[in-house]
């Protein structure tokens, strides 16, 4: 956030910090869809990692999408291509190809009015990225966790945040680096009018995540082999970094609103301060002693908006506010199901009647219990209870929510398709209780002869 000169704006009070978030309330007709994606990529003949560097690396594939694509812009971190930006061409936002710290290849999708204008730039991106990645025999996985290659095999993408972030969290968490290099998610971000509104779905989007989890969980291979778990990636997660993931308990509590959340990433640790190109370590403490200037080195540093947004990236919650709400809590997967998380959310949060019910669901849920649905699910996945339902027939009975929130928009595509075509996959496992998951561990133990490979030859977008 910066100044009309350019210049950023430094942080003098509290309200400024608050400001960031409510500038994000919009009257529900310019309500917009945001979905992110991340594939992990492998190099198809040898069934390898793809290293950063070189002839087949992800530097030489994001430097073939920018030649081929006139609309391309390159992102530069110390005369390295680590990215793309793309106008959409639904409206003036940008698209973006980011990298992962692991190699995987991000799209952040612009923000949309429909599904059907989030399935055309899902469709154009992945023809821009597999044209490209042809000639290189390189080819992507939609899973959430890497199947066969191992954190010591999977490469180190060269960007300045990711280096301090790989220092940290070896001391916060046991499984930060695999989530780091070896996970893959899908997130979809969405509006809200007001505080109150964000309110209501920032704690439906909490309390049901776990719920995501289990419709949309795939991770089940861990270095060649099965893991025992529906989504390891989601278990990875409960080893990161408890000061900046998880439920949030808080967002429950009387008196939550954007000044709470404030209060909430003013205490959560920083990683780094970034200027002029560099990322100056800030490890372990809080924006707060940023702003005291309490940082050794940073003491007479000013800090900014930009700093405050970028600090808002590093949150790692299973809903994140920033000036909209992503949720964050499934496995990557293939273009059906990449579509269908953006219905599931969409069809849920941006009707009124669905919120509404969707918020008595949930409303009489503990802290405990959603914690306990939060630690089963990546190990029991459908099967898992939540004060004593199972939850497929909870499944069951939002993904009928979310079809009613999405016939209710009444958006088609021109040819009588309406969004609500995109939650078919969902429906499908919520009806029988079998994700993808299942089907997978079914397939290598019965149809793969357990030969990780099969993943790669068959599974490959």
């Amino acid at each position: 956030m910066a100044l009309a000169n350019n210049e950023p704006v430094p942080i003098e009070t509290k309200d400024q910090l608050i400001a960031v978030l409510t500038a994000g309330m919009k009257p529900r007709d310019q309500w917009l869809i945001g979905t992110e994606h991340e594939k992990l990529p492998f190099l198809a003949d040898q069934i390898a990692p793809v290293p950063f560097d070189g002839e087949r690396g992800i530097q030489a594939l994001l430097k073939a999408v920018l030649s081929a694509g006139p609309d391309y812009t390159g992102i530069y971190e110390q005369e390295r291509l680590i990215g793309l930006k793309k106008p959409s061409k639904c409206g003036g936002y940008s698209a973006s190809i980011t990298l992962e710290p692991g190699g995987q290849v991000e799209l952040s999708g612009a923000p949309l009015q429909s599904l059907h204008q989030t399935r055309q730039e899902l469709q154009d991106h992945l023809q821009d990225v597999k044209k490209a990645a042809d000639p290189l025999q390189m080819k992507f996985l939609g899973l959430g966790y890497t199947p066969k290659f191992s954190l010591a095999q999977t490469p180190r993408m060269p960007k300045g945040r990711y280096d301090v972030m790989r220092a940290y969290m070896p001391k916060v968490g046991n499984l930060g680096l695999n989530m780091m290099h070896c996970s893959a998610t899908v997130q979809v971000n969405l509006d809200f009018a007001s505080e109150a509104d964000m309110v209501k779905k920032f704690r439906v989007g909490l309390a049901l995540q776990p719920l995501a989890t289990a419709l949309f969980a795939n991770s089940v291979f861990k270095e060649g082999q099965l893991n025992g778990f529906h989504s390891y990636r989601s278990n990875v997660w409960r080893d990161v970094d408890p000061h900046r993931t998880g439920l949030l308990p808080f967002v429950f509590e009387q008196g939550m609103g954007f000044e709470r959340y404030v209060d909430y990433a003013l205490q959560v640790p920083m990683y780094f301060v970034y200027r002029d190109g560099v990322y100056h370590d800030a490890r372990g403490h809080h924006f707060a002693d940023f702003l005291d200037g309490k940082i050794e080195g940073l003491e007479k540093a000013q800090p900014t908006l930009d700093d405050w947004e970028v600090h808002l990236t590093t949150l790692f919650p299973e809903v994140r506010l920033k000036q909209f709400l992503e949720m964050r809590g499934a496995d990557s997967g293939p273009e059906s199901f990449i579509l269908a998380l953006s219905a599931f959310w969409v069809g849920l949060l941006y009707d009124d009647g669905v919120l509404d019910s969707a918020y008595d669901l949930m409303k009489g849920w503990s802290d405990e219990a959603r914690q306990q649905l939060r630690n089963d699910v990546p190990q029991l996945g459908l099967k898992a209870q939540i004060k004593g339902h199972d939850l497929q027939e909870i499944a069951k009975e939002v993904v009928t929510m979310a079809d009613e929130g999405l016939k209710a928009r009444q958006l088609d595509n021109g040819d009588g398709v309406n969004e609500q075509f995109y939650l078919e996959p969902i429906k499908e496992i919520a009806q029988d209780g079998l994700a993808q998951s299942d089907k997978l561990i079914d397939r290598f133990t019965n149809v793969w002869g357990k030969d990780i490979h099969q993943v790669y030859k068959t599974l490959a977008l």
